[in-house]
């Protein structure tokens, strides 16, 4: 949003540089990104001067030039090369000395240099006014009436004007800056200096054709406030008005339009002029119109409307999308000659509604979505009424139309100076609070020396509670200004849990990175129809106010938007993925909605190039279980399990399960799911409840010495049922060895035509350390016959020699 430096002037009496009011806006939390000097004539005229040319005759070789001399105050005659046909002996003109640089109306600038011009010398330029910006016109030199004698700088004689505009970046909750006298109220505060008050004209019903204003929704228009004028005369308004408007990124338009954008700008009070004549049935109904009906808005776009957007119609049909858009036909045009003009407050949540479905960001809505204030409807019509009287004639035609059944009221916040105490961190005087406060339009009352009561006006709608009242008092008294402890330590923290999930995503992020894994962060909406053909997750929260239906579902799984993301790189040739992601999932059931963080793995594709050393392997399980259980183990999560698993999204896989709870799965994708993204090779796929982990997850570090007493390792080949797996073999294990059995790896599967059917082998190695001596043959053997008999007699394994 742009404020101009001149413009503030209207409302507080500023003496400061634009840097220091650029300093005092961004302290009050009006935070200035950049300070733009803009010129109203650029060059601001410097090395113009007027000349009187004393002396004019033909160019020797040459029709149609003219050689001059003019007199610029110096006491020596330039001679200058002139073309204009109305050049002449004793005219005064504007001159571009050697050295000036000139901004023409069209076209780039240039510098004046001494030249010569068909052999003759020319050291500076006679102008026309489109050749200094001063308008169009090239017919010929633009000639001064004055008395101003020559040499006189011609901006002592057109005011070429100058303005500092501040670049700030308004944040959602300030709907009471979005103007000048906005800005200006915190800048009263800041300096503790009055706002100026404007000067009001009665106005006076001279004839009496009003237009009916009905309101059928007062839910989304609270107050409706209009006027109509008459006779008026439609042409550009004066230069001081189109001046203002530039200088803040605004197009004039013509006079009308201009002062609604003006006050807008001047108030925060969005307004809309319609053609009086377009009014159908001389009245205006505020309704909603039935889903689909269509409406052609001002850029020319047919739009399909929704039953939740509030229109301004006549008689027969829409005329404006109320606080987003006007519509093509009964807007001002050049030959309007009466207007209604309309001064409203609509709900901020209407109109962000409206303005998200039909994707329309307009200086209006920006200013309605983020809550107007309902109090200025009246000022703002008076101010917009007395304009268009003194720029475009006419005649106010009716008493002013105000329909506000329900007046919303100021807030009422009860509080105390010690809770301003605390949660400023510092104690500030009590008078020191209530002036802060005052001076931001906050009213006081009950005071005592424990407590008062703010009273905030409507147009501070987002102060509502009473650490809103805080954070008022302290953009005023200067954040900076809450000084630090001279020692500074981190005692206070010893009150805040040790493990924090943002701690332990970023150490996981960075080991995953370091696994030659990349990061996804993917929507939370996606399309309904995966859900409906899918139906993965639980029951599905719809979006009410859609930006688009193919956006319409908070996602439900993470693998929606995720294979989107592999589709996407694989059909540009990056086929080999390690993706992760943390996403968040949504669902809903008895009208209760829930909201849950995943950590999901994906892999798809080779788990390496090939080489002159090794060809190419595509990933399988076991690269996906690696780097799953190698997480946990980075998480130091112990003393979980894993079963197979039937999940409806893996063709095989398995369950990890904590405290008899499933906490996470992973496995092979369905082929019809991979299919249905149109993604042609194998996806494996895991994921876990990040809340789960985080509770599992250990923080602390623990160091043992290393031991000084070798690891010995023994092998045994067993002979077992298909149906016994690897985990009960480990755990049998270790449940027959606790103490020396350090860890076992399995480095052999064998299924197949030399072992009976039902059966299969695994060749294992155990590693066994004591690490308080050295292990002789008999303890070793001792470990491994225990194993060989738990083995034989709990699961049935034969032990091949």
């Amino acid at each position: 949003m742009k404020i101009s430096y001149n413009w503030l002037k209207d409302y507080i009496s500023l003496s400061e540089s634009p840097e220091e009011i650029s300093s005092a806006l961004t302290q009050t939390g009006l935070e200035v990104e950049g300070v733009e000097h803009v010129e109203k004539i650029p060059g601001g005229f410097e090395g113009l001067v007027i000349g009187e040319v004393i002396e004019c005759k033909p160019h020797p070789d040459a029709d149609k030039l003219q050689l001059t001399k003019v007199d610029v105050g110096t006491g020596v005659l330039l001679p200058i090369v002139c073309g204009a046909p109305n050049v002449k002996q004793g005219i005064k003109v504007i001159v571009a000395t050697v050295g000036t640089t000139i901004y023409p109306t069209s076209g780039e600038p240039f510098k004046i240099k001494k030249a010569k011009i068909r052999g003759e010398v020319s050291e500076g330029m006679l102008c026309a006014e489109d050749e200094i910006g001063l308008g169009t016109s090239h017919a010929g030199l633009l000639i001064l009436d004055t008395e101003k004698p020559n040499g006189t700088p011609l901006i002592e004689i057109f005011e070429s004007g100058s303005d500092y505009v501040f670049e700030i970046g308004l944040t959602p909750n300030r709907g009471d800056a979005t103007s000048h006298l906005g800005a200006a109220r915190d800048l009263k505060a800041f300096f503790k200096r009055p706002i100026e008050p404007r000067q009001s004209k009665s106005l006076k019903t001279e004839i009496d054709r009003p237009i009916e204003v009905t309101v059928e929704n007062n839910e989304a228009c609270p107050r409706y406030s209009g006027l109509t004028i008459r006779g008026l005369k439609i042409e550009p308004s004066p230069d001081w008005l189109q001046w203002r408007l530039k200088a803040v990124g605004l197009s004039p338009i013509n006079n009308v339009v201009d002062i609604t954008n003006y006050v807008m700008m001047s108030l925060g009070q969005p307004m809309h002029a319609f053609d009086a004549d377009a009014i159908t049935g001389n009245k205006i109904t505020v309704k909603t119109l039935p889903a689909g009906t269509k409406f052609t808005t001002l850029d020319e776009v047919e739009r399909k409307l929704s039953d939740k957007d509030l229109m301004i119609c006549n008689d027969q049909s829409g005329m404006c999308i109320a606080g987003v858009f006007g519509g093509t036909q009964s807007g001002v045009k050049d030959s309007t000659t009466s207007i209604f003009l309309e001064s409203a407050h609509f709900s901020a949540d209407w109109v962000r509604g409206t303005a998200m479905r039909h994707g329309l960001s307009t200086d209006a809505s920006f200013r309605f979505e983020r809550g107007s204030d309902p109090e200025m409807t009246l000022p703002a019509l008076q101010m917009a009424a007395e304009m268009i009287l003194e720029l475009a004639g006419g005649q106010v035609a009716s008493e002013v139309v105000d329909i506000y059944p329900q007046p919303i009221l100021p807030v009422r916040i009860p509080t105390t100076y010690q809770n301003f105490h605390r949660l400023i961190g510092i104690t500030l005087p009590n008078d020191q609070i209530i002036e802060i406060l005052n001076l931001l339009d906050i009213q006081t009352e009950t005071i005592d020396d424990a407590s008062f009561t703010a009273i905030v006006p409507p147009y501070r709608s987002e102060v509502t509670r009473e650490a809103d009242l805080v954070e008022e008092v302290l953009r005023i008294y200067g954040f900076n200004n809450i000084p630090l402890e001279e020692t500074l330590s981190a005692g206070y923290l010893s009150s805040f849990s040790e493990k924090e999930p943002y701690k332990l995503q970023e150490d996981l992020s960075t080991y995953l990175a370091g696994k030659g894994f990349s990061e996804i962060q993917t929507n939370s909406l996606t399309n309904p129809k995966y859900y409906k053909d899918l139906g993965l997750g639980g029951e599905p929260v719809e979006i009410l106010n859609k930006s688009s239906e193919d956006l319409g579902y908070m996602k439900t799984s993470l693998l929606y938007t995720a294979l989107e993301s592999v589709r996407h790189n694989i059909n540009r040739k990056a086929k080999n993925l390690n993706l992760f992601e943390f996403g968040k999932i949504y669902a809903q059931k008895n009208e209760k909605y829930k909201e849950d963080q995943l950590l999901a793995f994906y892999m798809s594709g080779d788990s390496h190039e090939e080489s002159w050393l090794e060809g190419a392997r595509k990933i399988g399980f076991h690269d996906l279980s690696r780097v799953v259980f190698s997480s946990l183990q980075h998480l130091k999560v112990v003393g979980y399990t894993t079963e197979p698993t039937e999940d409806p999204a893996l063709e095989y896989g398995l369950a990890v399960k904590l405290n008899n709870k499933v906490i996470g799965k992973l496995g092979m994708l369905k082929t019809k799911i991979s299919r249905y993204f149109d993604i042609k090779q194998e996806v494996f796929y895991a994921e876990f409840l990040w809340k789960d982990l985080v509770k599992a997850a250990k923080v602390e570090t623990s160091f043992e010495e290393i031991s000084k007493y070798p690891e010995v390792r023994r092998d045994l080949s067993l002979v077992l049922d298909k149906k016994v797996s690897y985990n009960e073999i480990k755990d049998l294990a270790f449940k027959s060895e606790k103490k020396l059995l350090n860890r076992i790896n399995v480095f052999s599967v064998y299924e197949g035509d030399k072992l009976e059917a039902g059966k299969k082998s695994y060749a294992l190695s155990f590693f066994i350390q004591d690490k308080t001596k050295t292990l002789t043959d008999k303890g070793i053997d001792k470990v491994m016959n225990g194993l060989i008999s738990t083995f034989e007699n709990e699961v049935g394994a034969i032990i091949r020699k």
